[in-house]
């Protein structure tokens, strides 16, 4: 119960409505409970003895009482979804937030069918619970004690008889309640699996196509789906033999009942009319007993549930904002990395020692070396997409870590090197930063992009729509919405994250001559694996496994890094080639 109980704290917000709920759930048992009695009333001093009067009279306050009931029957019930779907809101804006919040380093291990099914299956198990659950179990003990209440006033032998069902019943509950809670949780992981399986499908549709796979894909589903199946049949399995079970228990207090009370009438200790009475409130008994049995079942449903939300809730991101973070105020961009040492997840080996150099602003530094060698780290560690495990990053003198994130990266412009673009228009890909850019800003971070002439060849201009991740436009088009999205802001640092990779020769140079100029004033960082795109940077950094084996401008490693001149010789003749073609 200790996940449901963080739960039930965001009913607190919800107060009034869950207030209002349980009052009715109260009026509404006691309309109920009090129903017997008056049917007792009636036949024993209306029917038995022939009093008209008395028969009319508690056949209208029987209306009367069941038109109560019904009324609060139904403000309960909607009042109790309202507060659910509230708390089911509350908890998907949470996890929302939350998956936001946390860093690179949780992103890298978490799967996106498994954040998605926790956002929604797993908000709707516990939102079943709060909303039906948590009242069905107050009704079912509220209605159980008043039941137990009225019958000991009645007759306290027969009320002993049904008192030795109770614990037998609640002993089925612990037992069954064991047994699938641990099932509803592995329901819950494979319900996961198969989203990740048809995420990546859907995402993957083009790679799935173009190698023919779609039967093997297809088989992959299947056992997942498979698998997702039977563990829902093992579930359900195992509450179909709870329910009857309690009934049967139900059915054998109820012919004990029938066989001890007809026994009394038959020596005149009890009424007919209190034996009907009486038999109406065992089922009051046995009902609520028979509904603590599914809100047994549903309490495993949404603990196991609930675990899996609050393992998302309660986890701790890796870059955290210190309590005393203050904004970084407008840069003049001198970015400094002081002996800094990297590694992903806390442990193994590091990705980047003792690395150290500054760029001064207004620089251009270019970072070249093998995939692997730890440049996109370096240039993930400048927005605190995560921190160092040793040493600091400064811009203007400040350490990272002591800034607060937003105002640190909206002073930073990045493209990285896998381009996402969001379903909607041009126009809306390019402001996502500055939602509030006008069109002419706009059309002037295009046109710096080299984009401007692709964009207006659309029949629909800046308004065309781009499709799911942008899959309308080629690649390169991306990349160049890409590059204009990060130029509307009109960043200090600018991170360009092998932004010309996915462009052809004649495009890289049209977009490599607009970088040229927007970079003046701007601290730049470029990652290329064409060397031919850094020639011109104040700085170029060879790295190797982790560490910078050489740096100086262009002239100065031709002349001292065996490295960079291979690389340059090699791609100068690959270069070569493909002007001649």
């Amino acid at each position: 119960m200790k996940p449901l109980g963080k739960v039930l704290r965001y009913l607190r917000k919800h107060w009034l409505t869950t207030l209002g709920a349980y009052l009715s759930l109260l009026l509404a048992t006691g309309a109920n409970l009090l129903s017997p009695r008056l049917l007792q009333v009636l036949i024993d001093r209306g029917i038995s003895a022939g009093n008209m009067r008395t028969i009319v009279l508690m056949a209208l306050i029987l209306v009367a009482v069941a038109l109560v009931g019904a009324l609060f029957t139904f403000l309960q019930g909607y009042l109790s979804e309202k507060a659910s779907q509230s708390v089911a809101y509350d908890l998907r804006n949470a996890l929302y937030a939350k998956i936001q919040s946390l860093s690179f380093s949780y992103h890298d291990q978490a799967q996106t069918g498994q954040l998605m099914t926790r956002a929604t299956s797993d908000v709707e198990m516990v939102r079943r619970f709060t909303g039906m659950g948590f009242l069905q179990m107050l009704n079912a003990v509220v209605m159980l004690a008043g039941s137990l209440a009225v019958l000991f006033a009645m007759n306290w032998r027969l009320t002993l008889l049904i008192l030795a069902l109770v614990p037998v019943a609640l002993v089925l509950f612990s037992i069954f309640g064991r047994r699938v809670r641990p099932m509803f949780a592995r329901v819950q992981q494979n319900l996961a699996a198969l989203n990740t399986v048809l995420q990546e499908n859907l995402a993957g549709a083009r790679v799935v196509k173009a190698f023919a796979r779609e039967p093997y894909e297809a088989e992959r589903f299947r056992r997942a789906n498979q698998t997702l199946l039977n563990e829902n049949l093992a579930v359900f399995r195992t509450l179909a033999l709870l329910i009857p079970t309690i009934f049967l228990v139900a059915n054998l207090g109820t012919a004990g009942i029938v066989w001890y009370g007809g026994l009394q009438v038959i020596g005149g200790q009890l009424s007919v009319g209190e034996l009907v009475a009486f038999n109406s409130y065992l089922f009051m008994v046995m009902m609520p007993v028979g509904m603590l049995g599914m809100v047994f079942s549903m309490i495993a449903q949404a603990s196991a549930s609930a675990e899996r939300i609050f393992e998302i809730l309660e986890a701790e991101s890796e870059v955290v904002e210190a309590p005393d973070a203050k904004p970084l105020p407008p840069v003049e961009g001198r970015v400094a990395f002081e002996n800094v040492t990297f590694r992903y997840f806390g442990s193994g080996e590091p990705v980047l020692k003792d690395i150290s150099f500054v760029a001064e602003p207004g620089q251009t530094v270019a970072l070249l070396g093998a995939t692997g060698s730890g440049k996109s780290t370096i240039i993930n560690l400048i927005p605190r997409f995560y921190d160092v495990s040793e040493g600091r990053v400064t811009v203007d003198g400040h350490d990272v870590r002591e800034v607060t994130l937003e105002s640190l990266r909206e002073q930073i412009g990045i493209v990285l090197q896998e381009t996402t673009l969001f379903a909607g228009t041009i126009r809306e890909n390019i402001a996502f930063g500055r939602p509030e850019a006008s069109q002419e800003e706009i059309e002037a971070a295009a046109r710096a992009a080299a984009a401007h002439d692709f964009i207006t060849s659309f029949a629909d201009g800046y308004d065309t729509i781009v499709g799911e991740r942008g899959v309308t436009l080629s690649g390169g088009q991306k990349q160049r919405i890409a590059i204009a999205r990060a130029l509307l802001r009109n960043p200090r640092i600018l991170i360009l994250d092998d932004s010309t990779s996915n462009v052809d020769f004649e495009t890289e140079l049209r977009i490599q001559q607009a970088l040229d100029e927007l970079m003046k004033g701007r601290t730049s960082f470029v990652i290329a694996q064409r060397i031919s795109t850094v020639l011109n940077a104040d700085q170029i950094l060879v790295l190797d496994r982790g560490q910078i084996v050489a740096r100086g401008t262009h002239e100065e490693l031709l002349e001292t890094s065996p490295m960079y001149a291979e690389i340059y010789h090699s791609q100068l003749a690959g270069d070569d080639v493909k002007r001649d073609a």
